[in-house]
């Protein structure tokens, strides 16, 4: 997405965490609900978004 020709010209804008979400904090989340502790978490939908979706 960052390097998409047509956002070119178009600086990303930071979440409100100030700092762009780091790939080992997804896959922490996915560790996490792959675990047996998350076996009653069902159909739901997680954003890691830093709060960009608020």
């Amino acid at each position: 997405m960052l390097k998409d020709p047509t956002r070119a010209n178009v600086a990303p804008r930071l979440p409100p965490i100030g700092r762009f979400i780091r790939p080992e904090e997804v896959a922490h989340a996915v560790a996490f609900l792959l675990s047996p502790e998350a076996a009653a978490i069902t159909g739901q939908q997680l954003v890691i978004c830093g709060g960009s979706s608020l």
